[in-house]
């Protein structure tokens, strides 16, 4: 096993049961318990194409932490939408949602949705993305400049480990508009950007991937490897998606397994890329403790009450701090892929299905 695989941090978590909902994503009790304020939850999902934890993970765990706690949710997705967003927005309003917990698809939409929750009284929560200059009176997700330094350091050993000298490294960065893609580049910058100015790694080319578009990825990648005239060692991806878009232009090359790729999510794509040695990388983020945490968060200021996070996230553009839950991501390699299978993150039958039985095998995955 490589050294420095950091592990998660420990935070009080709400106890979660039950299975995940069908339907439209939304439930309803009779009366919830605690506090003066029966509590009603609106939850916003940003889409189900950048990465398939929206919809995979992230409404089944909350779907499960409030119908652990017997509360009143409407979990919907905007579908990358802004006007959808707003609109679903406000019919939670309308509703009556005592809270409202959105992952914004821009800061500006956010802000505006934001606003207008406090403005009527309703709670409001950060998911996993920051709002710049908005007003959320919480923030919950994964430090994501430890993000960003796993993938760093993840690139650096997978180069290493091929005895790569002066490699030429590619970034595919996230999103301009998601603040989470400037904390993953600051953070994996923060690695690599030494040996680009002492001149054992070479910059390649580094462009910002629209709204993580993966499809928009791959011709971005492709230009770079033109460009490049196809001298790329590492390609920087932002997450697997990213990574994925990057693959499927190594492998028409025939580069794929030669170049070394990142990602971030650990999804069955991402992981099975790993196990087929296309991808060097992944950085896992536990999903049911992020949603187990912002249920709890969102139940309690639901109902009312005021809580203590213990940590703050400076909001740049305000320069407001804003109360957190930050949780801590795990570097993911080949040899510790079952580490996610492990811990129910994604379902063993799927992710060896077929060609990568044999695989999993090797990998130890049992």
């Amino acid at each position: 096993m490589r050294k420095g695989i950091l592990t998660f941090a420990t935070v009080g978590l709400l106890a979660t049961g039950g299975t995940a909902a069908c339907g439209n994503g939304s439930g309803s009790s009779e009366q919830a318990g605690g506090g003066d304020k029966r509590p009603k939850i609106g939850v916003i999902l940003p889409d189900s194409k950048s990465s398939a934890r929206w919809e995979g993970a992230d409404r089944k765990f909350l779907e499960e932490a409030f119908k652990a706690a017997n509360v009143d949710y409407d979990i919907q997705n905007a579908q990358n939408d802004k006007n959808a967003f707003q609109t679903i927005a406000d019919q939670m309003i309308t509703n009556g949602a005592t809270a409202l917990m959105i992952v914004n698809l821009d800061s500006g939409t956010g802000k505006a949705v934001l606003d207008k929750a406090r403005s009527q009284g309703v709670a409001t929560i950060d998911y996993d993305r920051l709002t710049l200059g908005g007003s959320a009176q919480y923030y919950v997700s994964f430090d994501n400049e430890a993000v960003g330094k796993l993938q760093g350091k993840g690139l650096s050993t997978c180069l290493a480990d091929k005895g790569v000298e002066n490699p030429v490294v590619a970034y595919l960065n996230g999103s301009p508009t998601d603040n989470n893609a400037t904390l993953f580049k600051s953070g994996y910058d923060s690695v690599l950007k030494p040996k680009f100015d002492s001149e054992e790694y070479a910059k390649g080319p580094d462009q910002a991937v629209p709204e993580w578009d993966n499809a928009q990825a791959a011709t971005i990648f492709e230009q770079m490897l033109t460009q490049s005239k196809g001298r790329i060692d590492g390609v920087l991806a932002a997450n697997d998606g990213l990574g994925n878009a990057a693959i499927s232009v190594l492998k028409k090359n025939k580069l794929n397994g030669k170049v070394q790729v990142t990602g971030q999510d650990a999804d069955v794509t991402g992981l099975r890329n790993i196990l087929a040695g296309d991808q060097c990388m992944t950085v896992y983020k536990a999903i049911r403790q992020e949603a187990d945490a912002a249920a709890e968060l969102a139940i309690a200021v639901a109902r009312g009450e005021t809580k203590n996070t213990g940590q703050t996230v400076r909001d740049p553009q305000s320069g407001r701090d804003v109360p957190a839950k930050l949780l801590e991501p795990k570097l993911i390699y080949k040899e510790n892929v079952k580490d996610v299978v492990a811990d129910g993150f994604v379902d063993k039958a799927k992710l060896c299905a077929g060609a990568y039985a044999e695989a999993c095998a090797d990998a130890g995955i049992s």
